[in-house]
């Protein structure tokens, strides 16, 4: 046997692995795009309020993921795992009391929980990536790895939306306004107890999956080079002397402003077509998901034999700044553009501005994987810090759908109040055209 056949033999079953723990990763965070308007019913919310749901997920990466990686050197990378599984199980498990008192505040801590779970489960996974195999073909496994996780965002919310939204006439506000106050209480509380089910199904997958991790003979990542000298991620002298390179902190802008779109597209849709009378307000997550997808898979194919990645970043603000105008000023009753497009496909057609904002999805794919290399480059030894730099860009994640809420709550149009997407589209072009060339501030 060659030690190519060796080399792929040893690395198919922690790929097996780490693909497992991003389908879930995609899994648990996609289902917000679902949840949310689920709960703008159950707790009878508005635009804001409901879109706590996100900054409560993502708030966990920013306030936990210090402590998480401290966690992670202490106890190593596969125990770390098993401890990030084991808070998503006690995540999972607080959405049952949530369910059964409909009270907000219990879902928002749920979620959190459930974020930080994730944290370190994203700290720990994402270096087993580049190290299971060959350094030269980890953009491909990083590839593979986003399929996983949009294919995951593209699934749950069909599940979702077959198992707790079906029958959702009955708790439309038309519906739910002529009830007395004690039978309208009733009726949410039977539709927020159809979560409870699922949720100890969820429970129950992360408890096998926590012992799979444990038992499994999952090596430690080699996560430095042989004769590289470790240096201190963490040492005051390298937090202070990374500020000094702005194509890294406007590289963290972007992806700010980034993780904040993408965010908005996936977990803001089901909630605009539900306020644009969408019947299937549930999966529409998968439609902007699927779309990313195809984003992902078309940077496979042409990055960068056909395609530089800076090419692909500008390619991708100007899409985005394009779509954002569709979502703007096309309508929200004519559904001509999804017929002519998903109507071949069997795909159920929705409004034209809700057609744009899912195609957000394939707008958004590459600008993550185009961002990273641009803000790194020539960074030498301070390359961790200002990769943990940029990780909090998923700060973004938690604020900006906060102000498309708030917007859209205090406009009275959620369609208008997505203006706001258009200067971030503008910062992500900047970057793209000059942003990453800038070395000096002077």
């Amino acid at each position: 046997m060659t030690a190519q056949a060796v080399s792929t033999r040893s690395s198919f079953f922690p790929m097996l692995l780490i693909g497992i723990l991003f389908f879930v990763f995609g899994f648990v965070t996609w289902l917000n795009g679902a949840l949310i308007p689920f709960l703008k019913i159950v707790c009878e919310l508005n635009e804001f309020q409901a879109l706590l749901v996100a900054f409560a997920f993502y708030i966990a990466y920013v306030v936990t993921a210090l402590p998480m990686s401290t966690l992670l050197n202490r106890v190593g990378y596969r125990h770390g795992m098993v401890i990030g599984i084991g808070i998503m199980v006690i995540g999972s498990l607080l959405f049952i009391p949530a369910a059964q008192s409909a009270h907000y505040a219990f879902f928002l801590v749920a979620l959190f929980i459930l974020g930080t779970g994730l944290t370190i489960l994203q700290t720990a996974a994402n270096p087993y990536i580049v190290c299971i195999g060959p350094r030269e073909s980890a953009a491909m496994r990083i590839s593979i790895m986003g399929i996983v996780n949009k294919g995951a965002g593209f699934i749950v919310p069909i599940i979702f939306a077959a198992w707790i939204l079906t029958g959702m006439e009955q708790f439309s506000e038309e519906a739910l306004a002529m009830l007395t106050p004690a039978e309208r209480a009733a009726q949410l509380n039977e539709l927020s107890n159809r979560l409870v089910v699922p949720y100890l199904y969820m429970t129950a997958a992360l408890l096998v999956l926590m012992a799979f991790v444990y038992f499994s003979r999952l090596p430690e990542p080699e996560l430095h080079e042989a004769g590289v000298t470790e240096v201190s991620t963490t040492s005051g002298s390298d937090w202070k002397a990374i500020w000094h390179h702005p194509q890294l902190v406007l590289g963290v802008i972007a992806l700010f402003v980034y993780v904040g779109v993408e965010v908005i597209a996936g977990d803001s849709i089901g909630l605009y077509g539900q306020g644009v009378g969408v019947p299937h307000f549930g999966i529409l997550t998968s439609y902007t998901m699927g779309f990313m997808v195809l984003g992902y898979l078309l940077g496979v194919l042409l990055i960068p034999r056909y395609l530089s990645q800076e090419r692909a970043l500008q390619g991708s603000a100007v899409v985005g700044m394009l779509f954002t105008l569709g979502i703007l000023f096309s309508s929200t009753d004519s559904t001509a553009l999804s017929d002519a497009t998903l109507g071949w496909f069997a795909v159920p057609p929705v409004p034209d501005s809700v057609l744009f904002l899912a195609l957000l999805g394939f707008a958004n794919a590459l600008v993550w994987p185009a961002v990273w290399p641009l803000a790194l480059h020539g960074l030498g030894r301070l390359t961790a810090t200002g990769s943990a730099l940029l990780i909090m860009g998923i700060a973004g994640g938690a604020l900006l759908p906060l102000l498309y809420g708030y917007l859209a709550h205090t406009s009275g149009n959620s369609q208008s109040a997505y203006w706001m997407l258009l200067p971030c589209y503008g910062f992500i072009f900047f970057y793209a055209i000059k942003g990453h060339k800038i070395t000096s501030w002077k």
